[in-house]
């Protein structure tokens, strides 16, 4: 991927936005604690494939986790946890998405930096952050190297780091408002593995 391509992947996830209506199906949330019933929501993953919810219910339990900004620190180091993790987290029938604000393109390089193993949802707009009552600030362009070449990394909002855990049956049993980026995995394997 060249800095050449990411303005034209810019223009398609716009299209795919106003196409899909790309947005939670619970538009408030003002606060989902554990025991609710979670959102279910579409989301455009790192490759501009539409990603559901709703395929997972009843299967797989599901980790989504907020997270600032691809390509940065902390959430560097939080997603390395949940990709080394993946063996540990499949063995729990778990399925793992990070989600942030960050356009598919960056999503993309993010996940190729690191080799990432699990998939990464664009929420440009902060409407899944919304509904699961996530709080937002305005987004920002980050400019990084990859593959020997500076790109820059949009983001259309910035969501705070939380950590969500939903069992089978759709419904939350564990929330995280204060994440510590490298132990996130961990503490989602102890409450999986109770």
């Amino acid at each position: 991927m060249n800095k050449k391509n990411l303005p034209w992947m810019g223009a398609l996830f716009g299209l795919l936005l106003s196409v899909s209506g790309l947005q939670a199906d619970h538009h408030e949330a003002a606060d989902l604690n554990v025991g609710d019933k979670a959102p279910e929501f579409t989301a455009i993953d790192q490759d501009g494939h539409l990603w559901k919810t709703s395929s997972l219910k009843g299967e797989k339990n599901l980790v989504v986790y907020f997270y600032p900004a691809a390509m940065t620190s902390g959430c560097t180091k939080q997603a390395c946890a949940f990709r080394d993790d993946a063996s540990k987290l499949k063995d729990l029938d778990t399925v793992v998405v990070g989600v942030s604000g960050d356009a598919p393109a960056g999503l993309k390089v993010f996940q190729q930096t690191h080799d990432l193993n699990f998939d990464l949802l664009a929420d440009y707009n902060g409407a899944i952050a919304k509904a699961f009552g996530v709080p937002l600030r305005d987004g920002g362009t980050i400019e990084r190297q990859f593959l020997g070449k500076a790109v820059s990394l949009e983001r259309g909002v910035t969501a705070s780091r939380w950590t969500f855990v939903i069992n089978k049956e759709g419904k939350v049993i564990y929330k995280n408002t204060k994440v510590e980026a490298a132990q996130d995995s961990a503490n989602v394997i102890a409450v999986l593995s109770k």
